[in-house]
């Protein structure tokens, strides 16, 4: 297995494991590597430094990646919150009712509640715009749940 680190045509940088290095040319030839902020497939190899363990750059790297995912959850914190505070909960009746409000049955106002996989394929169907909703608490680290 070899990483590369990898950037496309609008310079979003990622990293990828491929089984060889002709492995990354030949998907990179069918377009079947694929930006996963963009999903641009005009991708190509980035200069890469080699890994070195315990490095002051590897420990800054996953110090600013712990401080980037608690400001994402507080932030996913807030969303939810806020939906709590002023959406009406309808419970499993969620994709009966988003169908009654986009047909006009039913009061124009914000909804949560729940919904299956199906309801959800037949909202967008509809053309109902609906999103999952953050989840109430953060994930249990790692170290905690080993």
């Amino acid at each position: 297995m070899i990483r590369y680190a990898l950037l496309c045509e609008h310079d979003h940088d990622f990293e990828a494991w491929f089984a060889s290095s002709g492995d990354f040319d030949d998907q990179a030839a069918r377009g079947l590597v694929e930006c996963p902020f963009c999903a641009s497939r005009q991708v190509r190899k980035a200069i890469m430094a080699p890994a070195v363990s315990g490095t002051k750059k590897t420990a800054f790297k996953a110090e600013r990646a712990a401080q980037i995912q608690t400001l994402v959850m507080e932030a996913m914190g807030k969303v939810r919150q806020h939906v709590e505070a002023n959406f009406d909960y309808v419970g499993d009746a969620f994709a009966r009712e988003a169908l009654a409000i986009k047909d006009g049955v039913a009061e124009d106002r914000g909804i949560y509640g729940e919904a299956t996989p199906k309801e959800v394929a037949e909202l967008a169907e509809a053309g109902v715009n609906v999103a999952p909703l953050p989840p109430a608490a953060a994930p249990v680290p790692k170290a905690k749940v080993n």
